[in-house]
């Protein structure tokens, strides 16, 4: 890779800030998602990331200028301006005293190359050079948020409207087996960085009541008013609950505080089958409830005098 400093256009002098204003505009203008059809932008925008990975770190510019890692991030392995054969020149490999290239050749490439036969195509480095790690330009910082989250939103397609701080509005997938507190990660979708590169929304679930339903994971529980005069003589109560209408029945005699249970209409579990839907009876009484009841006692004494 050519020079960091010539590919960021600066001099070796610039300061952090200018190495950085320099790094967006070059990012922006060959930002492979502004330039899909150029294979030679992305390109130059991978030699600009690379630039930066070393201009912009601290500690890897003095390394650079100094000349410990060379323009692609790799240790150099200078010979400290000595003679790189100076160890060699005491081997017999001529009866000059001289050195023997074809030996030295096989000393640091383990016996591979030869000057007879050439390196065989390919790489007499290839063993001894180190891997280069490609370049990630940095990322935008991360958005944490708490997304509130329904039982309808559960049942309801399994996602929930995220509003951000931004003012962008975002539709988050709610996982099977969802708990309270759990964080859901949105990649990509948090604040940009200095190339264009978002981070990442991490979106805190909490669980809010709505519509009467509470989420006891994995079950739903809800309050059911019945009329007193239903739960004396018992009888059936419409319930709207998440999946629609139902007719609950209600036996002669229940109690506020008793808790009827629907199998399988609770939430999705995060192996398999769902929870149930628990229905808690709230005994309500109105003035029908008055006259319903006084004419079942006025009828039953009826039935017992002589």
């Amino acid at each position: 890779m050519r020079d960091p400093y010539a590919v960021l256009g600066v001099s070796k002098q610039a300061t952090s800030g200018e190495i950085k204003s320099a790094f967006r505009k070059l990012a922006k203008k060959y930002h492979p998602d502004a330039n899909k059809d150029d294979p030679k932008a992305q390109e130059r925008f991978g030699e600009i990331s690379s630039a930066y990975e070393i201009l912009g770190d601290e500690n890897k510019r003095k390394q650079f200028d100094r000349g410990e890692i060379d323009s692609s991030g790799r240790e150099t392995h200078g010979f400290g301006g000595g003679d790189p054969f100076a160890g060699f020149r005491q081997r017999g490999g001529s009866s000059g005293g001289g050195f023997d290239a074809e030996d030295i050749l096989k000393t640091m490439f383990g016996g591979g190359a030869s000057t007879r036969g050439g390196f065989g195509g390919g790489d007499p480095f290839g063993s001894a050079r180190p891997r280069q790690r490609q370049a990630q330009p940095p990322k935008g910082k991360d958005i944490e948020v708490t997304l509130p989250v329904t039982a309808l939103d559960i049942l309801d397609g399994g996602k929930a409207r995220l509003k951000l701080p931004d003012g962008r509005a975002v539709a988050v997938t709610i996982p099977e087996g969802v708990e309270n507190g759990q964080t859901i990660r949105l990649k990509g979708q948090g604040h940009p960085g200095p190339a264009g590169h978002r981070g990442d929304i991490l979106a805190k679930v909490s669980f809010k009541t709505e519509n009467g339903f509470r989420i006891e994971s994995p079950h739903v529980v809800m309050d059911v008013d019945v009329p007193l005069a239903t739960a004396v003589i018992g009888g059936k109560v419409t319930v709207s609950t998440p999946q629609g209408k139902i007719a609950l029945k209600v036996a002669p005699w229940s109690n506020s505080g008793t808790a009827m249970r629907l199998k399988g209409r609770g939430l999705p579990k995060k192996a398999n089958g769902n929870g149930d839907l628990i229905a808690i009876l709230r005994i309500v009484m109105d003035d029908n409830d008055r006259s319903t009841l006084e004419s079942i006692f006025d009828r039953r004494n009826e039935t017992v005098e002589p």
